[in-house]
């Protein structure tokens, strides 16, 4: 009898063992990519792009400027598509933008023409005339709201600081409400410790937002991402953004950040003076996680990846091993490596 009862046993372990192998998972790609000075050719006295047109320093022809988008499609087009994902970003973050022109030329590239992303952009105070905007694929995600958020900051003498703002765009993925924050914070310009209220502000007003959000709905799915110009162990992400490392000490309410992780590991995404930093990040609400690893039946965090492929890096030189980014000399991606998540649904 017991014989039989240990067979039993054994045929029914390796059949749902069986069928939980065959079950099979809807995933998307949400990425964030810093696209380093993005600018056209054109003078706009308005902002301060003198240096991106033909007559400045870095004599920004439209040969340069068609590079330039040439190389970012590829490196969009490719983010994501590993671990058995074969689609670009359906959700992608990017900052250090001029204008929506631009965006519009780089989702015209050969390699993006066909894949249908919408933009939502809004012009920023920026001194530099930069922004942030989202891309999003239209057959996947339907936009129902957008919002540019202004960051109040002053300095010293109590004049403001005026910096990028925070973009909200809330839709539907295939049905399921989210909401996604867009972000630039200010930079470290001055030195990190005389710059870090500043982006402390920013945590602030991010964790605002995301509260506002979770009051209509507790179970609101929230994820922000950006250049933060702080890493994960920043008080801005730590303490005024409150994200957590290991997602089973993410309540519902709370963030957990993936990326603070792999900074542990000395992982990054951008370098300077031979010392490697994870401002880029991606950070959700603990209503993206399942601890459990069983409950799929809506959208949740899978895997967070840094997109650093060999052709991303500087193969030669001083700089070696760093982001390939612009020079006078040759037309670069970006000095900053794309970073993504990937959210998975199980597909019935």
């Amino acid at each position: 009898m017991k014989i039989k009862n240990l067979i039993l046993l054994l045929v029914l372990t390796f059949t749902f063992g069986v069928q939980a192998q065959q079950k099979r998972y809807k995933v998307h790609t949400v990425a964030f990519y810093n696209l380093e000075n993005l600018f056209d050719t054109i003078r706009n006295p308005e902002i301060n792009d003198l240096e991106y047109t033909p007559e400045g320093k870095n004599s920004w022809t439209s040969k340069k400027y068609k590079k330039k988008l040439e190389n970012l499609s590829r490196v969009i087009a490719e983010i994501g598509t590993g671990d058995q994902q074969k689609e670009p970003p359906t959700i992608l973050g990017v900052s250090e933008i001029e204008n929506r022109g631009v965006l519009e030329d780089l989702v015209r590239q050969p390699k993006l023409v066909n894949l249908g992303y919408g933009i939502v952009h809004y012009d920023s105070p920026d001194r530099r005339g930069i922004d942030v905007a989202l891309l999003y694929r239209k057959k996947d995600f339907v936009v129902t709201s957008s919002s540019n958020i202004p960051l109040y900051i002053f300095d010293g003498e109590g004049k403001r600081v005026y910096t990028r703002d925070q973009l909200l765009v809330s839709g539907y993925l295939d049905g399921e409400e989210m909401h996604f924050i867009v972000n630039h914070w200010p930079s470290r310009s001055g030195g990190e410790k005389r710059s870090s209220p500043y982006r402390e502000a920013a945590g602030a007003l991010n964790r605002k937002i995301i509260d506002s959000l979770q009051k209509i709905n507790p179970k609101a799915k929230v994820m922000t991402m950006g250049d933060m110009n702080d890493g994960p162990y920043n008080k801005s992400i730590k303490k005024f953004l409150g994200a957590e490392r290991k997602k089973e000490d993410t309540p519902m309410h709370g963030m957990f950040n993936p990326f603070e992780e792999m900074s542990k590991k000395g992982l990054g995404t951008l370098a300077y003076r031979d010392a490697w930093d994870l401002f880029d990040q991606i950070i959700m609400t603990g209503s993206f996680l399942d601890t459990n690893d069983t409950d799929y039946s809506t959208y949740k965090y899978w895997k967070a990846g840094i997109f650093n492929k060999p052709y991303l890096v500087q193969q030669t030189g001083q700089y070696k091993g760093y982001p390939l980014r612009n020079t006078s000399s040759e037309v670069g991606y970006s000095d900053h490596f794309p970073v993504y998540v990937y959210i998975i649904k199980e597909h019935k």
